[in-house]
């Protein structure tokens, strides 16, 4: 980037103003790590500011540990430090803190049903907590009774892992091979794209309209080889858009000619708070879908369970598999999970959450319109909102003490990825509503 690209990015041209813009662009992954800065001079002389106000930033940012001085070979950018998360789930926590955290995806923790009552019931009890056997069955007979009578399709085999993404994971291991090729909403979950890359998968986007995957992209994906089609059917995360039954069937159209070559993986991540129809392709191509659906957004992210539904072939592998590892998820996570499932208070607090969700998505939205910025309320607890300028965007909410998460980690191919971020409505209090739909709306501007 030439002195007079980088100045004519710069608005507050005072030491700590070019620092926090070279810092924006560091994290946005406009300058990348080993990138050489302009000279002192060069930057001052396009800035129209004196050196030693370039260097007092330069000295500010290698304090923060951005860029590193080496004299004549210039100053650079440095790489960060090294992190436990992938880089797209990375690229969706770096973001800077704020007032407002509306970025996390996460439930509100006050919706969630109270798990203190649970624990002491399944304690009081005296049903047998301890394990008996490393050869038991993996999920406890009266969970699996339980998640028989409510899932969308009959399926062959069920069993219960440590969450949806791990569930992905373990039935992805079993259905396809390195190399292989795997439909993907776009845009769709980070840790899903990261999960798909390191499994070495190559993966085929597949757009959305306001009705789920477009069928048309679907069969394109198909044709250029993908074997397994991985889908959100309710609450897609980002966009909280939920397949319709019209559009299931036009889906279960497209892969039922190549059923036999093709697996389904449904993540029904948001489960029991969304507001949609439970919709699955599970009744319509016998044998070939897993269906997945998770209560981390329902009854708490640290119970860890998602359940895992659908042909023997498929499932028989992944427990086997399991054996050679964590065995199987705790039976008194699942005996705190089935009492939580039957217990009229808990049934009530997590149907309570789903009504103020649905409210809060639908107070937004209005908000939203009246601000000239049309976006569909959707399902879940996040809404998708188009920006015109992602980077920009984000620097207006930040300065208006609003954090949202970033759009481009989203997408299968971030550099052509259109402007959006992603607003975690789930955690939005009425009282800040009105604030927040102002802010996104002139962030949202050009």
């Amino acid at each position: 980037m030439s002195p007079q690209e980088l100045a004519a990015l710069v608005s507050d041209r005072s030491p700590r103003g070019i620092a926090a813009t070279i810092a924006r662009l560091v994290h946005t992954g406009d300058l990348m790590p080993g990138t050489r800065l302009p000279t002192v001079r060069q930057l001052a002389g396009a800035l129209g500011v004196s050196p030693a106000t370039v260097g007092s930033a330069w000295q500010t940012l290698a304090s923060a540990g951005l860029v590193i001085s080496r004299g004549r070979a210039g100053t650079s950018v440095l790489p960060g430090p090294a992190s436990r998360l992938p880089p797209h789930y990375r690229d969706l926590a770096d973001v800077p803190a704020a007032r407002l955290d509306l970025a996390a995806g996460t439930p509100d923790p006050e919706l969630l049903p109270d798990l203190a009552p649970a624990l002491a019931r399944v304690a009081a009890r005296g049903l047998d907590a301890r394990t008996t056997g490393y050869l038991d069955d993996p999920v406890i007979p009266d969970l699996e009774r339980l998640l028989r009578t409510s899932w969308p399709f009959l399926p062959q085999r069920l069993t219960v892992v440590d969450g949806a993404v791990d569930a992905i994971s373990r039935v992805l291991e079993q259905v396809v091979g390195f190399g292989g090729r795997v439909a993907v909403e776009d845009p769709g979950f980070p840790p899903v794209l990261d999960l798909l890359d390191h499994l070495g998968l190559e993966r085929v986007p597949v757009p959305l309209d306001a009705c789920g995957p477009r069928p048309d992209a679907l069969a394109a994906a198909v044709r250029s080889g993908a074997r397994v089609v991985l889908l959100q059917p309710r609450a897609q995360n980002p966009t909280g858009i939920s397949t319709t039954p019209t559009r299931a069937r036009e889906l279960a159209a497209v892969l039922r000619p190549v059923a036999g070559q093709v697996w389904v993986v449904e993540d029904d991540h948001s489960g029991e708070i969304a507001s949609s129809r439970d919709v699955s392709l599970g009744a319509l191509l016998p044998d070939r879908v897993v269906h997945v659906r998770s209560y981390s957004k329902s009854h708490g992210p640290d119970l860890r369970i998602a359940a895992v539904g659908g042909p023997a072939v498929v499932l028989d592998g992944l427990v086997a598999r399991r054996m050679l590892g964590p065995g199987w998820t705790s039976r008194l996570l699942q005996r705190v999970l089935t009492d939580l499932l039957t217990d009229a208070h808990a049934v009530e607090a997590v149907a309570h959450a789903r009504r103020v969700y649905h409210g809060r998505r639908r107070a937004l939205s209005a908000a939203l319109a009246r601000h000239g910025l049309h976006v569909p309320p959707g399902d879940g607890i996040n809404m998708w909102v188009p920006v015109h300028d992602e980077p920009t965007a984000l620097v207006r909410l930040e300065a208006a003490g609003v954090r949202v998460a970033r759009g481009r980690p989203f997408f299968c191919d971030p550099t052509g990825a259109g402007g959006f971020v992603r607003v975690t409505v789930g955690v939005l209090r009425p009282e800040d509503t009105e604030a927040v739909a102002t802010a996104l709306a002139a962030a949202a501007a050009p």
